[in-house]
Formats: structure tokens, sequence, C-alpha cells
């Protein structure tokens, strides 16, 4: 399930600047110790990024190859170390896509992610909050205080080894709670950001000329389907062209779960998927996130940070 929570909640708005020569996924990486071009400045343009070189991902891998001297070499230069974690689900995906779908988006957006920025990538989460699809073999569930504990768990480690600034990037879209881990954080001393927002993914629809809307594509549909055939081919199986179905009309889901909607566990048009758009997809999230890390780095005292932070003269 694609992550388009909290749609009727207020999130900043900010202007993205585009990049060129963007690396992809991983199915053509950049040659590994160098970094991506385009990178030279902050979108802001108010300081560079720094100039060192940062490894590159291991392609479609969902464990970073980072060293500790990897980690302690990023540091240097950066003005606030932020750490991106990947949160997936292990979910009924319909006949077609896997059970770790959520997980394989998370992390390819992950990865799109720290080609583009000096980020400390984690490992993902891959068992969250999936009740809904529990109609299902396979599915396999955790509770949302587990979660929550979770993650905050990661935020505090990470604060105590000197990374204050987390970035959730969710790829399912029942895990409420990360909305409010991150809005515990304001005033925590820790600058949290849930990745992407509804107006990522619809940024990133539209660039990419995905046909289904965001309402209709919920689950195993044309953007997911999409995202897997350009960064897993392998793990789409076939049927995914007959298998569209929608039910825009969801109010009793959390009441009836996923099978009072579907039999096929597909909602959304998969026949519509290309691995072009896939690719484009990915491109538009790591244009969308430049406004993200200039946020969560930047010098300023914001008005989330601590309250020590926001005495400083």
């Amino acid at each position: 399930m694609i992550c388009f929570l909290s749609a009727e909640r207020e999130r900043g708005r900010y202007e993205t600047k585009g990049r060129d020569n963007m690396s992809t996924s991983g199915i053509e990486p950049t040659e590994a110790g160098t970094v991506p071009a385009g990178n030279s400045a902050s979108p802001a343009g108010d300081q560079p990024f720094p100039s060192r070189d940062f490894p590159t991902p291991l392609p479609n891998s969902l464990a970073p190859s980072d060293t500790s001297e990897d980690v302690r070499n990023r540091r240097d230069g950066v003005r606030r170390e932020v750490a991106v974690l990947p949160v997936g689900s292990f979910e009924q995906h319909g006949a077609h896509l896997p059970l770790a779908t959520d997980t394989l988006v998370a992390c390819a957006i992950a990865r799109e992610i720290a080609a583009a920025h000096p980020v400390h990538l984690l490992p993902p989460v891959t068992i969250s909050c999936s009740h809904e699809h529990a109609g299902w073999p396979g599915t396999v569930s955790i509770s949302s205080v587990t979660l929550h504990a979770v993650v905050r768990d990661i935020a505090e480690s990470l604060r105590r080894s000197g990374v204050d600034a987390l970035v959730l990037v969710n790829g399912h879209g029942g895990n409420y709670v990360l909305g409010n881990v991150v809005q515990e954080s304001v005033g925590s001393g820790t600058r949290m950001a849930l990745f992407p927002a509804p107006e990522d993914w619809e940024a990133a629809r539209v660039a990419a000329g995905v046909q289904t809307s965001l309402l209709s594509d919920m689950h195993a549909g044309e953007i997911e389907t999409s995202i897997l055939l350009h960064t897993h081919p392998e793990s789409v199986r076939p049927g995914y062209e007959t298998t569209d179905f929608l039910a825009d009309d969801r109010r009793h889901l959390l009441t009836t779960g996923m099978a009072a909607y579907t039999e096929s566990g597909v909602i959304g048009r998969p026949s519509l998927a290309s691995a072009g758009k896939g690719k484009a997809l990915l491109a538009e999230l790591a244009d969308s996130f430049d406004a993200y890390f200039s946020l969560l780095t930047s010098d300023a005292v914001l008005p989330g940070d601590a309250a020590a932070d926001r005495r400083r003269p």
C-alpha cells in the first residue's frame, strides 16, 4: 500500500528544484564512491553540499553498504547529519506483487535519496501495521504501539551518536502512527520528517505520466507495479495486465479491512504500469526531497526545535 497518509493534515509545501543527471534506483548506479552529478550545491543555494565523496548504496539492496569509516567521513563538513529510515510492511499485494512490496518501494526511494545526498541510510523496518490485510495468507503485523516504540528507540540511539535529524520514508499507507512519531518530535531536539507527503506523490504521479489518481491507485496498482517493474522486475509476476479493480469509496476500510472491498487484493490499475513510469516516479520523488534536506540541515532555529535551541542568540 502506497503511503498517502494524512492528506487532510496541513503540510508545508516547498518549491523544489530539479537536478540534472539524477542517479536512479540502482539499475544504472553511479560509480561506487563518487558523488552523483548535480549535487554541488544545496537547492536553497545557501551553503553547498559537502564535496567529499560518499559511497553509492548497493544496487537494489535492502542492506546499506556503509562501513563505520564511511559514516565518519560523511560527517565531515555537514551542518547536521540526517539519517533515513525506510519503513515498509509484509502484506498481500495481490497475485502479481510480493508481500515485501512496500519495503521494496520504501528502500528504492531511500536509495534515490542516498544517491543524491550525504545521508546515513539505515536498513528498513520490514514489518509494520498491516492489520487491514489480515484476510490474506502471508500478511504479518505488529501493533502501532510497537512500531512507535521501535522508531522512537532508533531516533534516540541516533541522537546519542550525534545524529539529530531523521527522515521516515514510509511505503505503507496503514502506518498512521508514523505521523504521530514525527509530530511528537517537535521540541524534542531531534528534527524529523515523514516522506513522501501526498503532495510529493501527486507531483511524482503527474511527472511520470501515471494515469490513475492517488485515490484510485490504492494498492498494488499502477504506481507500485511501475516502481517494481523498474527496480525489481523479477519480482513482478504475470497477470498484472488483467487484474485492474477500482473501489474509490472505502470509507469503512478501517472497520472491515481490505477484504470487504477487493477479492483479489488489488485496488488500482496495474495494467497501466511500466518500468519507465517507475523510473520517472523515483526521480521526481528524489527532486522533492531536496527541500526536506535543506530544511532538516538548516542552521536556522526552527519553531519546532528544542527550547534550548530556540533560546540561542
